[in-house]
């Protein structure tokens, strides 16, 4: 009886490849999937028209504007998610930028009103002079001439004022995102779409909508401000908010 060659115990002819059963896959062999089956391991293509599935353990992304549970954090493109500013501190920031335009405004107003003060003592003086005599006349003009430009001169410190209040508002918060009061308070308007400062358009459509409330003694200007208590969104946005498409974040 022969054992044959030990390093082929089963006889098989040497350098011939063993060929598996028909209709069965070979060992060590990549397997063939059926047709219409995708094959094991590899990617599947999503059907044409239908959205591709989010991947095994990411999570899914979530459109621009996207509320995290209505718990004040807001997911924003480019930015990602992010605390929404809470009212306490927007007001605090208003009540910031409000002491540093009444400072402005009582020096202006100071001025003016000295002016006032100069013209009446102008007049006083005329009043020692009788009223027959040749020098009356002209110091009565003098002084109504004075008492005019110093009037005309205190309103156009009231423009100028309401100038640089104009300036100083639309183009920080368009610029910048922020006042000073907002920057010290940590305080910033984005653009919801962009996540980026709002840009002059939305930025002076933001600030002139308080201002027209306040032709009505001020009440309007009031209301707009409290106007994010009632957003029912959870945005916090108030009405100049929607209007130029901005929100208000924590820095």
């Amino acid at each position: 009886m022969s054992f044959g060659d030990p390093n082929n115990p089963y006889g098989q002819p040497q350098g011939q490849p063993q060929q598996p059963p028909q209709g069965q896959p070979g060992y060590g062999y990549p397997q063939q999937p059926p047709a219409g089956q995708p094959a094991y391991g590899y990617p599947q293509q999503a059907p044409q028209g239908v959205p591709p599935q989010q991947g095994y353990g990411y999570p899914p992304q979530q459109p621009g504007g996207t509320l995290q549970a209505n718990n004040g954090y807001i997911n924003v493109a480019g930015l990602g998610t992010v605390e929404l500013a809470t009212m306490g501190r927007r007001l605090g920031a208003r009540l910031l930028d409000g002491v540093a335009y009444g400072i402005l405004y009582a020096i202006f107003s100071a001025i003016g009103l000295a002016g006032l003060v100069g013209a009446s003592e102008s007049l006083k003086d005329c009043t020692n002079i009788q009223y027959t005599d040749p020098g009356y006349q002209q110091c009565i003009t003098d002084a109504t001439n004075a008492g005019v430009g110093i009037v005309a001169a205190f309103f156009g410190a009231l423009a100028l004022f309401a100038l640089i209040a104009l300036l100083y508002e639309w183009l920080m918060v368009s610029i910048f995102g922020a006042t000073l009061g907002k920057m010290v308070l940590g305080v910033k308007v984005i653009k919801e779409s962009t996540g980026q400062a709002p840009g002059l358009g939305a930025g002076f459509i933001r600030y002139i909508i308080p201002m027209v409330g306040s032709l009505f003694c001020g009440l309007g200007t009031l209301l707009v401000y409290l106007s994010p208590f009632f957003d029912n969104s959870g945005k916090l946005q108030g009405w100049h908010d929607r209007a130029g498409g901005t929100i208000v974040i924590k820095k």
